[in-house]
C-alpha cells in the first residue's frame, strides 16, 4: 500500500525525472514526502511563474517534459504564465497542481478553482484525478500526451485527500514515444516541389530538434544550394556560420530576409507553425492568396491547413522529414544558387553593428559576447526591445543554446537562465535582459543562489518599458503615460542575495567587469547603463517620436 504522492513519484522515477521545479503548498504534502528520499532534486522557487518558467526551460533544453509542483489557486494561476509560454512554444511540460479536498467541491471553498475549466484553453490536456488507484493511468497519458505530437503542457490536479489516500496498484510503465514518419513517396513530393522551384526557401522551426537533426538540415542544404531560415527564437537550430543560413524570421526581421521571403515561390516549412511572427502578421504571406506553393511539415494535424492552405502536408517533425530527404542523392540541378549566395550576403550586411547613442554600445558589447564566448553558451532572454540586440548580432553555433519565448513572455529569461546553469553546470549562461524584464522574476535569485546556479544576468537599464514606449511614441508622440520606471541599484540586489554585481557605465568597461563576473564563480548581475535615447538598433526614442508626429 502506497499513498497517492509515493504513487506520483515512483512514476516520475518511471519517466527518467530527475529535478522537479516547486512552490512548496499544503495542498500537496503527500507528494512532497514522497519527494524527501527519492533522489529527484526539487529545486524550491520563489514564485509560481519563475518555477514555472524554469520548469518550461528544462523542457526546452532536454526535449523531455519539465515537471512542476505549485498549489491550489493562486498558486496554480500564477504559474499560468509559464504554461502558457509552454503552449505556445510547443514544449513538453506536466504540471502537479495540489486541489481542494473532493468533498468541499462546488463551495467556494479556500482556494478553490476548477481546473479543468481553467487551464482547458491554456494547456494541451487537463485533468484532475479522483481515484488513487487510477493515478499511474492518469501519469502514464499525462507524460505521453505532453510529449507527442505538438508537444506542450499538460495540468494534473490532485486533489489533497485523493493524494494522502493509500491504495495498493502497480505502477504503470512510460508509453512509447511516437511522432508521426516521412514515407518515402511523401520525402519525393518534397523533393520535387523543390526542383521544379525558381526559388525555393526552407524554414527550420517548431518542436523535435537535435543537434543531429540541424547538422543533418545544413548538409542537406549544402549539397543542394538552398537558403535556410529559422523561425521566430529558433536560431539555435542550425549554425548561424553556415553559407547556407539566412536569417530569423522573426521581430526585427531582416528587410532584405523579408524581400526573400516574398520573392519564393515555394516554401519548405519544417516543423513550425505559420504562425503571425514568422508571417509578418499574416501581411508577409496573405491566407487568402499566398502567391507560393507551401510545403508544411508539423507534428499536430490541427495545425496542417489551420491558416493557410499547403499543397503538401505531411504529419512529422521537421528532423524526421530532414532524415527522409537526405537518403536520396542530390537534385540534378540548382539554379536558385545565385539567390542563396544573395540571401547569406545580406545576412551578413546586417550584422554590421548600427552604432547606438550614448558611452555603453550595445552592437560592440553583443558582437564581443559572440566572438568571444565559447559556441556551447547558453543565451536566454524574455521579451523587450532590448532582445533585438541579441537577435541581431549574437551568432548562435550549438542546438541547445537558445531559451527564449516565442509567446513573448517577460519574466522568462532570468528563471531560464537558473534552470539551465542547473541542467549545465559546466557551461557559461548568460541572461540577457531588460530592466523592467528582469524586475517581474528577480527574486529568483534568491533560487539560483540556494540551488548553486550560476548565471550571468546583464541587464539593459533604460528605466522604461522600452517596447511599449516605441509603440507609444509612434502612436501618441510626446504624451508619455504608463512606461517610466524606477529601478533599484541592481548591482547591490545581486550582493545583498549572495551574488556578484558589477555597473557599467562606460562600453570600454564591459570585458574587465564580465570577466569579474564570470570569475566569481557564482550568480552574476552586470547593470549596463544606458543612453536614454537608445530604443532599437536602428532608432532612437528622438527618431521614433519624430515618425510618431510625422504621421
Amino acid at each position: 500500500m502506497r499513498h497517492g504522492g509515493q504513487i506520483l513519484v515512483d512514476h516520475l522515477k518511471t519517466e527518467g525525472v530527475s529535478r522537479v521545479f516547486s512552490v512548496p503548498g499544503e495542498s500537496f504534502l503527500a507528494a512532497l514526502d514522497g519527494l524527501y528520499d527519492s533522489g529527484i532534486e526539487n529545486v524550491v522557487c520563489r514564485q509560481e511563474g519563475g518555477a514555472a518558467m524554469m520548469a518550461e526551460a528544462h523542457g526546452k533544453l532536454t526535449g523531455a517534459p519539465g515537471v512542476l509542483f505549485v498549489t491550489r489557486g493562486p498558486g496554480a494561476t500564477n504559474a499560468s504564465s509559464g504554461i502558457h509560454v509552454a503552449m505556445q512554444d510547443a514544449t513538453p511540460m506536466v504540471v502537479f497542481v495540489g486541489q481542494i479536498a473532493r468533498a468541499h467541491r462546488d463551495r467556494g471553498a479556500f482556494q478553490e478553482v476548477d481546473y479543468r475549466a481553467f487551464f482547458g484553453p491554456l494547456a494541451k490536456w487537463s485533468c484532475e484525478v479522483d481515484q488513487t488507484e487510477r493515478l499511474p493511468e492518469y501519469l502514464a497519458r499525462a507524460f505521453h500526451v505532453a510529449r507527442t505530437g505538438r508537444p506542450g503542457p499538460v495540468v494534473v490536479a490532485l486533489p489533497e485527500d485523493m493524494l494522502s489516500d493509500v491504495a495498493d496498484v502497480p505502477d504503470r510503465p512510460a508509453v512509447p514515444a511516437t511522432q508521426g514518419r516521412v514515407s518515402s513517396a511523401d520525402a519525393g513530393a518534397m523533393l520535387a516541389a523543390i526542383e521544379t522551384s525558381a526559388r525555393p526557401l526552407l524554414i527550420a522551426g517548431g518542436p523535435g530538434w537535435t543537434a543531429d537533426a540541424g547538422a543533418d538540415l545544413m548538409a542537406f542544404a549544402a549539397q543542394n544550394a538552398l537558403p535556410v531560415a529559422t523561425a521566430f527564437r529558433r536560431q539555435d537550430y542550425v549554425d548561424n556560420r553556415h553559407p547556407n543560413y539566412v536569417g530569423d524570421l522573426g521581430l526585427g526581421i531582416n528587410p532584405a530576409l523579408k524581400t526573400m521571403f516574398d520573392e519564393a515561390d515555394t516554401l519548405v516549412v519544417l516543423g513550425s507553425r505559420l504562425g503571425d511572427i514568422l508571417t509578418g502578421s499574416y501581411e508577409m504571406l496573405d491566407p487568402i492568396h499566398t502567391g507560393k506553393r507551401i510545403v508544411h511539415v508539423y507534428p499536430c494535424a490541427e495545425e496542417l491547413g489551420r491558416v493557410y492552405h499547403a499543397d503538401q502536408t505531411v504529419l512529422a517533425t521537421g528532423p524526421a522529414a530532414i532524415a527522409a530527404l537526405s537518403e536520396p542523392p542530390a537534385l540534378s540541378a540548382t539554379p536558385w544558387a545565385d539567390w542563396t549566395q544573395q540571401g547569406r550576403a545580406a545576412y551578413d550586411a546586417f550584422q554590421a553593428p548600427i552604432e547606438t547613442p550614448g558611452p555603453v554600445k550595445l552592437e560592440r558589447i553583443m558582437h564581443w559576447l559572440s566572438d568571444t564566448l565559447p559556441d556551447n553558451t547558453i543565451m536566454t532572454n524574455g521579451a523587450g526591445n532590448y532582445a533585438t540586440w541579441l537577435h541581431r548580432y549574437f551568432r548562435f553555433k550549438e542546438y541547445g543554446t537558445q531559451l527564449a519565448p516565442t509567446s513573448g513572455s517577460m519574466g522568462y529569461g532570468f528563471p531560464a537562465a537558473v534552470a539551465a546553469s542547473l541542467q549545465h553546470p559546466d557551461r557559461t549562461v548568460i541572461a540577457w535582459l531588460g530592466d523592467g524584464e528582469f524586475q517581474m522574476t528577480l527574486n529568483e535569485m534568491s533560487t539560483a543562489v540556494q540551488h548553486g546556479a550560476k548565471p550571468i544576468a546583464i541587464i539593459v537599464n533604460n528605466g522604461r518599458y522600452g517596447t511599449i514606449r516605441m509603440h507609444q511614441e509612434r502612436t501618441y508622440p510626446a504624451r508619455v503615460s504608463g512606461t517610466d520606471m524606477a529601478n533599484p541599484e541592481f548591482a547591490d540586489l545581486a550582493r545583498a542575495y549572495g551574488g556578484h554585481g558589477e555597473t557599467v557605465t562606460k562600453g570600454e568597461d564591459f570585458e574587465a567587469a564580465f570577466q569579474r563576473a564570470k570569475a566569481s564563480g557564482k550568480l552574476a548581475v552586470i547593470d549596463l547603463e544606458v543612453d536614454p535615447q537608445v530604443a532599437t538598433p536602428g532608432l532612437t526614442l528622438d527618431q521614433l517620436r519624430a515618425q510618431g508626429e510625422a504621421g
